[in-house]
């Protein structure tokens, strides 16, 4: 038998970073949630999969409207004609008490409770499955206490919304660890909430399948589920699918090589199309584009950054302005001139300051010092503007490896300036002598 195993839909969810792209397809990003599920539910019934396991987070919280839950009704439906049963988690975006707004599933859609763990037998398959749903959003004590003892003889699947241990970058939802898992002595355990595929092998298998669509830039490369074999209490292939339909891209420019700004812009448009060259022929190209290295260029990159903005989105309209859109521009290059800057005019506090922000890494008194800090600003922040924003949000869930980088590339650009400012004046000072 085989079945499919995804988590993570988040549908409806915005794609954020190209509102600011006037020539973004609207519609086809806002739906880019509800057509990456579309896909799986294609790829359910082509592959006549016995049933479908869907570990937790359908929805982004509560509905803006009805058309939300329609539309996953209407998917279901489409399941069960082709009689694909699915079994169904609610994790922390979906939990009971997030759902102000409810409609009646199809029959062949089971639900875990979220009283107690729960299990749902399949007797012509001798799969059982086990599962508890998140009552609360903020479900922080472990749930496998409450999940069922395996059937023996049978093939037991787990399914568990969690961030398992070493997953920092997520909110520590129903939190436990892989030996725990393990300890449990079921075949196979499906997992949701860590949006980053991951997978351990063993006589226990332990899966991630990330989600079904990046939404923003923190969530880059292919997107999808898992197809899993089974015989007997064997697995004999796992399988992951992509069925996204808009993939993220951080094009590091490195611009060592170039002397002045049209040179930058020559080796964005190869990396563009090298881009185009690899990636599917049909799969639109969310990039940010971030230069580093370091250059006589850098000045005018960071002096210009609005007409660089500029240029690059004609780049990208010139290459395929169907397939290429431009998400953000950063320039974390560097001046030659910059080590100059920081020995006139005052600049030794800018070389200081350089120091300082390389020495934070290892300074645990400093960087708590900051994490209260931030922490006290970002409970002030409106959650609608943390959700808005990556760099915020980034800040929010690992502020420490956050903080350095800003720092030092603050100080790049602040050197930049100097070294900008104070070449003219040394030019000057040469030609009265």
């Amino acid at each position: 038998m085989k079945f499919i195993h995804t988590a993570d839909i988040h549908l409806d969810s915005p794609l954020r970073g190209l509102a600011s792209y006037p020539d973004a397809p609207v519609d086809r990003l806002r739906t880019a949630t509800r057509d990456a599920f579309t896909n799986l539910v294609n790829l359910a019934i082509e592959e006549a999969v016995d049933f479908m396991v869907i570990a937790g987070d359908v929805y982004d919280g509560d509905w803006k409207d009805f058309n939300t839950g329609l539309f996953f009704i209407k998917e279901m439906g489409r399941l069960k004609r082709a009689d694909i049963p699915v079994y169904l988690l609610y994790g922390n975006h979906d939990a009971d008490s997030e759902m102000t707004k409810s409609l009646a599933l199809p029959d062949n859609v089971h639900v875990f409770s979220s009283r107690k763990g729960d299990t749902f037998q399949i007797d012509a398959l001798k799969v059982a499955l086990h599962g508890r749903s998140f009552k609360q959003a903020a479900t922080t004590d472990s749930l496998l206490p409450s999940y069922p003892a395996p059937v023996p003889g049978w093939f037991n699947i787990g399914v568990l919304h969690t961030a398992l241990e070493g997953n920092h970058a997520h909110a520590r939802y129903a939190p436990c660890t892989v030996a725990e898992l393990q300890a449990k002595g079921y075949q196979y355990w499906a997992l949701g909430h860590v949006h980053e595929h991951w997978m351990l092998r063993g006589d226990t298998t332990i899966a991630y399948p990330g989600n079904l669509q990046g939404r923003h830039i923190r969530e880059t490369g292919p997107r999808g589920a898992l197809l899993v074999e089974v015989d007997g209490t064997e697995i004999t292939a796992i399988e992951r699918v992509e069925v996204d339909v808009l993939r993220w891209h951080v094009l590091n420019v490195v611009i060592d090589s170039a002397q002045h700004f049209p040179e930058a812009l020559c080796l964005t448009r190869q990396g563009m199309t090298k881009l185009l060259e690899t990636a599917q022929s049909d799969m639109p190209l969310a990039i940010r584009v971030v230069f580093t290295g370091s250059s006589a260029a850098h000045a005018q990159l960071v002096r210009d950054e609005a007409q660089l903005r500029q240029e690059l989105i004609g780049q990208a309209l010139t290459l395929d302005a169907d397939r290429i859109w431009i998400e953000k521009v950063r320039v974390e290059s560097t001046s030659p001139t910059a080590a100059f800057a920081a020995t006139e005019s005052g600049g030794e506090l800018l070389a200081d300051l350089g120091v300082m922000a390389q020495a934070a890494l290892t300074d645990a008194e400093f960087l708590a010092s900051l994490q209260g800090d931030w922490s006290t600003l970002l409970e002030k922040i409106p959650h609608e503007v943390l959700t808005q924003s990556e760099e915020l949000a980034g800040l929010r869930d690992d502020p420490v490896s956050q903080l350095t980088p800003r720092i030092l590339q603050a100080t790049a650009l602040l050197m930049a300036r100097m070294a900008h400012d104070v070449a003219p004046t040394q030019a000057q000072a040469q030609s009265v002598a």
